[in-house]
């Protein structure tokens, strides 16, 4: 069995999204075994009327929720029956191999650093999504937030982490590396970059070279390194350009009688379009560098994301992500020594 720790209370549409996205998870894994960490009265009264294997779950009482306009590291030592913070105790007990939360990023990231605790040799846990890329398949962009201000040497970890993730979980042979820069040549970026770089060429990852924003989704990177403020503004740039044009798309489709002629000869490939841009099946970030599988979820996730997400957890821990992540740093170690 895998046993998760679901942080039943996080996100815009708890608990209902995120406890109907975990049972429709538990009913197409019979190996998952999950904690709901909340407030029981309301778990009990939302499960009711729910069809699942009552043996593979279990409801631990957490009274308090961090909200997100919290101090997320005041919230996490402050607020201890908090949903967050129990579920990822239950990971630091044994009792759970991973934990999915849709709730506050700060309070879920701080509380698995601090709780969870760093892999030994990992200076910076890294928040990790996968985004689509043009050829259909996706490539993960790592740090996207974590870590606003960097230091060279947390890029090649960050590198090791994510080419670990790639070829464990998504099945990417010799995973592709890129460094996220405001130019493809060698000499280009600010002094991080330029002391990072050849940091990366030695770490013992496929190093590609430098990744300029537009090759997040349109080169062959599986993996595109970054400090987190720009990975995030490079994530929060292509989420905001796809919500465009997706509006723009509808509204045109939509414009007079001849469009919506059409749009409906086009319905098919719209369909598939949709369906490949689609965040919920992408499941969440996860946060490598930290000693368990630890998924933050969209903060908006409905039951299709959350379920993702729990899936997603439960396949990290099948594939031990962290043991390799474990036995990269060991190796490291080796070499230096």
């Amino acid at each position: 069995m895998i046993y998760l720790a679901v942080d039943a209370m996080g996100g815009d549409h708890a608990p209902a999204a995120i406890l109907d996205g975990s049972i429709l998870a538990l009913n197409q894994d019979p190996e998952l075994f999950l904690y709901f960490c909340g407030k029981e009265d309301v778990i009990k009264a939302h499960l009711a009327d729910k069809t699942y294997d009552q043996s593979r779950v279990e409801i631990v009482p957490a009274d308090e929720i961090v909200g997100n306009d919290e101090h997320p590291v005041e919230a996490v030592r402050r607020k201890k029956n908090a949903s967050v913070v129990v579920a990822l105790n239950l990971v630091k007990d044994g009792k759970a191999q991973g934990a999915v939360s849709a709730g506050s990023t700060g309070a879920f990231l701080a509380g698995s650093t601090f709780i969870v605790k760093r892999i030994r040799g990992i200076q910076r846990p890294a928040l990790a999504p996968l985004m689509p890329r043009m050829d259909g398949k996706e490539v993960l962009l790592i740090d996207c937030g974590a870590n606003v201000d960097c230091r060279p040497q947390f890029l090649p970890q960050f590198a090791l982490m994510g080419s670990a993730y790639m070829e464990k979980v998504m099945g990417v042979k010799n995973p592709k590396v890129g460094l996220l820069n405001n130019g493809a040549e060698e000499g280009k970026g600010n002094e991080l970059t330029k002391e990072a770089y050849p940091l990366l060429q030695q770490c013992g990852v496929n190093f590609g070279g430098n990744a300029e924003a537009r090759d997040i989704v349109t080169a062959d990177f599986d993996v595109v390194v970054s400090d987190g403020f720009a990975g995030n503004i490079a994530l929060k740039s292509s989420e905001g350009i796809g919500v465009m044009l997706f509006s723009l798309l509808k509204k045109e489709m939509t414009r007079n009688l001849r469009s919506k002629i059409g749009a409906l000869l086009l319905k098919p490939a719209l369909k598939n379009l949709m369906k490949y841009a689609d965040y919920t099946s992408y499941g969440g970030a996860i946060l490598l560098g930290v000693n368990a599988p630890v998924v933050k979820g969209h903060g908006s996730s409905n039951a299709k994301a959350f379920c993702a997400a729990v899936h997603q957890t439960a396949k990290m821990v099948r594939m031990d992500v962290v043991g390799t992540i474990k036995a990269a740093m060991e190796n490291i170690k080796g070499e230096d020594a």
